[in-house]
């Protein structure tokens, strides 16, 4: 039986690192230990965060009303889904939060953190999750997973080119992902205790090892 407040755990890492595998590993493994989880993600988790998911993966826009979106959704997600399932004694799991912000608004657009902080403040006070796992992998290693999942959507699509089918964070080059990693670095180095950097390049078996360890530690 749960009792008191639950966890709240982020997965963080750029596209390619593996970390939505990770995710639904990470949440069964918490089940087993007769925990309720929430599995969620950013952008979205509330109907409303889906339809601004659409909006910021999909159409062009300045970095300003991007990043502003972003926390909007946020902001929905926690009244709705975070605040109150972590009142309730569950754990919430979610794919992304607000270092995704400084890494791909930041980083990779190269916004003025500061900015970023300011909405971060205004949105979310002091709140932060109990634990932030960063899956790093180098660049070009993200690049070449990115392409074999394109390649598998194209083998089930009906011939519409894979790069039609990324959405447009997912078809940026190779210098803005080295920015969102060295974001997600920075990231981790200023708040060491909250944020663990796994290698991702290490063989499944290996991760899960760690993940396992980390579950019971907390």
């Amino acid at each position: 039986m749960n009792q008191g407040r639950g966890k709240f755990i982020t997965l963080e890492g750029v596209d390619g690192a593996g970390k939505s595998t990770h995710l639904a590993w990470l949440a069964e493994r918490v089940r087993q230990r007769d925990i309720e989880v929430v599995v969620t993600r950013e952008p979205g988790g509330t109907p409303l965060g889906e339809q601004l998911r659409t909006l910021v993966l999909g159409e062009p826009m300045h970095i300003e009303t991007e990043t502003l979106l972003m926390f909007a959704a946020r902001r929905e997600h926690l009244e709705r889904v975070i605040y109150p399932s972590l009142a309730a004694g569950k754990w919430v799991i979610s794919d992304r939060f607000t270092d995704a912000t400084f890494a791909y608004q930041g980083g990779g657009r190269e916004m003025d953190p500061r900015r970023i902080e300011t909405l971060e403040t205004w949105v979310q006070g002091e709140f932060q999750p109990d634990l932030t796992l960063v899956f790093d992998v180098p660049t070009d290693v993200a690049a070449r997973r990115r392409g074999a999942r394109d390649l598998e959507g194209e083998s089930t699509s009906s011939g519409a080119p894979a790069q039609a089918s990324r959405d447009r964070f997912e078809q940026q080059n190779r210098a803005f992902f080295e920015r969102v990693r060295d974001g997600y670095l920075r990231r981790a180095a200023q708040f060491p205790q909250r944020m663990k950097i796994l290698d991702a390049n290490r063989p499944l078996a290996d991760i899960q090892v760690i993940l396992e360890n980390i579950v019971s530690s907390i």
